[in-house]
Protein backbone atom coordinates (compact mmCIF):
# COMPACT_ATOMS: atom_id res chain seq x y z
CA UNK A 1 0.00 0.00 0.00
CA UNK A 2 1.08 3.55 -0.63
CA UNK A 3 1.95 5.70 2.37
CA UNK A 4 0.18 8.90 1.26
CA UNK A 5 -3.07 8.28 3.15
CA UNK A 6 -1.20 7.39 6.34
CA UNK A 7 0.80 10.62 6.13
CA UNK A 8 -2.25 12.77 5.40
CA UNK A 9 -4.32 11.19 8.17
CA UNK A 10 -1.49 11.52 10.70
CA UNK A 11 -0.89 15.17 9.78
CA UNK A 12 -4.60 15.88 10.19
CA UNK A 13 -4.81 14.20 13.59
CA UNK A 14 -1.74 16.06 14.85
CA UNK A 15 -3.18 19.37 13.64
CA UNK A 16 -6.41 18.63 15.48
CA UNK A 17 -4.49 17.73 18.65
CA UNK A 18 -2.71 21.09 18.61
CA UNK A 19 -5.98 22.88 17.90
CA UNK A 20 -7.73 21.19 20.82
CA UNK A 21 -4.84 22.05 23.14
CA UNK A 22 -4.93 25.75 22.26
CA UNK A 23 -8.72 25.88 22.51
CA UNK A 24 -8.45 24.54 26.06
CA UNK A 25 -6.71 27.79 26.99
CA UNK A 26 -9.57 30.10 27.87
CA UNK A 27 -9.38 33.84 27.28
CA UNK A 28 -8.75 35.49 30.65
CA UNK A 29 -11.10 38.17 31.92
CA UNK A 30 -8.41 40.35 33.44
CA UNK A 31 -6.85 43.60 32.38
CA UNK A 32 -3.30 43.61 33.74
CA UNK A 33 -0.30 41.35 33.21
CA UNK A 34 0.17 40.53 36.92
CA UNK A 35 -3.37 39.13 36.96
CA UNK A 36 -2.28 36.55 34.38
CA UNK A 37 0.15 34.88 36.82
CA UNK A 38 -2.36 32.18 37.90
CA UNK A 39 -2.66 31.16 34.23
CA UNK A 40 1.07 30.59 33.84
CA UNK A 41 0.89 26.80 34.54
CA UNK A 42 -1.80 26.42 31.86
CA UNK A 43 0.34 28.28 29.32
CA UNK A 44 3.57 26.45 30.22
CA UNK A 45 1.94 23.02 30.01
CA UNK A 46 0.58 24.01 26.59
CA UNK A 47 4.02 25.15 25.40
CA UNK A 48 5.66 21.90 26.52
CA UNK A 49 2.97 19.76 24.90
CA UNK A 50 3.09 21.81 21.69
CA UNK A 51 6.84 21.17 21.53
CA UNK A 52 6.26 17.45 22.05
CA UNK A 53 3.64 17.29 19.28
CA UNK A 54 6.04 19.20 17.03
CA UNK A 55 8.83 16.74 17.80
CA UNK A 56 6.58 13.77 17.00
CA UNK A 57 5.36 15.38 13.78
CA UNK A 58 8.91 16.16 12.68
CA UNK A 59 10.27 12.68 13.45
CA UNK A 60 7.20 10.98 11.97
CA UNK A 61 7.70 12.99 8.78
CA UNK A 62 11.36 11.99 8.55
CA UNK A 63 10.61 8.34 9.31
CA UNK A 64 7.92 8.13 6.63
CA UNK A 65 10.23 9.82 4.15
CA UNK A 66 12.35 6.65 4.32
CA UNK A 67 9.33 4.37 4.13
CA UNK A 68 8.50 3.05 0.69
CA UNK A 69 5.23 1.23 1.40
CA UNK A 70 3.02 0.48 4.37
CA UNK A 71 1.27 -2.67 5.55
CA UNK A 72 -1.77 -3.31 7.71
CA UNK A 73 0.52 -3.76 10.71
CA UNK A 74 2.14 -0.39 10.08
CA UNK A 75 -1.29 1.25 9.81
CA UNK A 76 -2.30 -0.20 13.19
CA UNK A 77 1.01 0.76 14.77
CA UNK A 78 0.50 4.30 13.49
CA UNK A 79 -3.02 4.39 14.95
CA UNK A 80 -1.57 3.18 18.26
CA UNK A 81 0.83 6.14 18.25
CA UNK A 82 -1.96 8.57 17.35
CA UNK A 83 -4.09 7.21 20.20
CA UNK A 84 -1.48 8.13 22.80
CA UNK A 85 -0.80 11.49 21.17
CA UNK A 86 -4.54 12.22 21.18
CA UNK A 87 -4.44 12.09 24.99
CA UNK A 88 -2.04 15.05 25.09
CA UNK A 89 -4.84 17.67 25.23
CA UNK A 90 -6.45 15.98 28.24
CA UNK A 91 -3.25 15.54 30.23
CA UNK A 92 -1.98 18.97 29.23
CA UNK A 93 -5.20 20.60 30.40
CA UNK A 94 -5.21 18.68 33.68
CA UNK A 95 -1.58 19.56 34.45
CA UNK A 96 -2.23 23.24 33.77
CA UNK A 97 -5.56 23.47 35.59
CA UNK A 98 -4.20 21.63 38.64
CA UNK A 99 -1.18 23.98 38.74
CA UNK A 100 1.23 21.10 38.18
CA UNK A 101 -0.48 18.71 40.62
CA UNK A 102 1.12 15.37 41.52
CA UNK A 103 -1.35 12.94 39.91
CA UNK A 104 -1.71 15.02 36.72
CA UNK A 105 2.09 15.21 36.36
CA UNK A 106 2.42 11.46 36.82
CA UNK A 107 -0.32 10.78 34.25
CA UNK A 108 1.30 13.26 31.87
CA UNK A 109 4.56 11.31 32.16
CA UNK A 110 2.72 8.03 31.61
CA UNK A 111 1.15 9.33 28.39
CA UNK A 112 4.55 10.63 27.23
CA UNK A 113 6.06 7.20 27.97
CA UNK A 114 3.33 5.34 26.11
CA UNK A 115 3.63 7.66 23.09
CA UNK A 116 7.39 7.00 23.04
CA UNK A 117 6.80 3.23 23.20
CA UNK A 118 4.18 3.49 20.44
CA UNK A 119 6.64 5.42 18.26
CA UNK A 120 9.27 2.69 18.70
CA UNK A 121 6.66 0.04 17.86
CA UNK A 122 5.81 1.92 14.65
CA UNK A 123 9.48 2.36 13.78
CA UNK A 124 10.14 -1.35 14.37
CA UNK A 125 7.08 -2.34 12.31
CA UNK A 126 8.41 -0.32 9.37
CA UNK A 127 11.91 -1.80 9.73
CA UNK A 128 10.49 -5.33 10.04
CA UNK A 129 8.40 -4.85 6.88
CA UNK A 130 11.25 -3.29 4.88
CA UNK A 131 14.12 -5.37 6.23
CA UNK A 132 17.07 -4.86 8.55
CA UNK A 133 19.07 -3.40 5.67
CA UNK A 134 16.34 -0.84 4.88
CA UNK A 135 17.13 2.88 4.71
CA UNK A 136 15.26 3.50 7.98
CA UNK A 137 17.18 0.79 9.83
CA UNK A 138 20.47 2.20 8.57
CA UNK A 139 19.50 5.78 9.48
CA UNK A 140 18.17 4.99 12.96
CA UNK A 141 21.20 3.01 14.10
CA UNK A 142 21.64 2.88 17.88
CA UNK A 143 19.02 5.56 18.67
CA UNK A 144 20.40 6.67 22.05
CA UNK A 145 17.66 9.29 22.40
CA UNK A 146 14.99 6.62 22.15
CA UNK A 147 16.69 4.59 24.87
CA UNK A 148 17.26 7.50 27.30
CA UNK A 149 13.80 9.09 27.00
CA UNK A 150 11.78 6.32 28.72
CA UNK A 151 14.11 6.44 31.74
CA UNK A 152 13.45 10.17 32.10
CA UNK A 153 9.69 9.65 31.75
CA UNK A 154 9.68 6.96 34.43
CA UNK A 155 11.80 9.15 36.71
CA UNK A 156 9.43 12.05 36.10
CA UNK A 157 6.42 9.89 36.96
CA UNK A 158 8.02 8.79 40.24
CA UNK A 159 9.21 12.27 41.14
CA UNK A 160 5.74 13.77 40.51
CA UNK A 161 4.65 12.57 43.96
CA UNK A 162 7.75 13.78 45.79
CA UNK A 163 9.42 16.67 43.94
CA UNK A 164 7.00 17.95 41.26
CA UNK A 165 9.38 20.57 39.87
CA UNK A 166 11.97 17.83 39.28
CA UNK A 167 9.31 15.79 37.50
CA UNK A 168 8.71 18.72 35.16
CA UNK A 169 12.47 19.05 34.68
CA UNK A 170 12.62 15.41 33.49
CA UNK A 171 9.91 16.04 30.88
CA UNK A 172 11.55 19.28 29.74
CA UNK A 173 14.94 17.52 29.51
CA UNK A 174 13.54 14.93 27.10
CA UNK A 175 11.96 17.66 24.97
CA UNK A 176 15.29 19.50 24.87
CA UNK A 177 17.13 16.31 23.87
CA UNK A 178 14.75 15.83 20.95
CA UNK A 179 14.63 19.51 20.01
CA UNK A 180 18.22 19.29 18.88
CA UNK A 181 17.74 18.37 15.22
CA UNK A 182 18.39 14.72 14.51
CA UNK A 183 20.35 14.70 11.29
CA UNK A 184 20.68 10.91 10.86
CA UNK A 185 17.89 10.57 8.32
CA UNK A 186 18.85 13.76 6.48
CA UNK A 187 22.50 12.64 6.27
CA UNK A 188 21.39 9.24 5.01
CA UNK A 189 19.27 10.85 2.29
CA UNK A 190 22.10 13.17 1.26
CA UNK A 191 24.53 10.23 0.96
CA UNK A 192 21.99 8.29 -1.06
CA UNK A 193 21.45 11.21 -3.45
CA UNK A 194 25.23 11.51 -4.06
CA UNK A 195 25.52 7.84 -5.02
Amino acid sequence: MEKNRLEAFSDGVLAIIITIMVLEMKVPHVETLPELKPLLPVFLSYVLSFIYVGIYWNNHHHMLHLTRRVSGGILWANLHLLFWLSLFPFTTGWVGESHMGEAPLALYGFVLLMAAIAYVILQNAIIRQQGKDSPLAAAVGGDWKGKVSPAFYIAGMALAFHVPWLSIACYVAVALIWLVPDKRIERFLERREKE
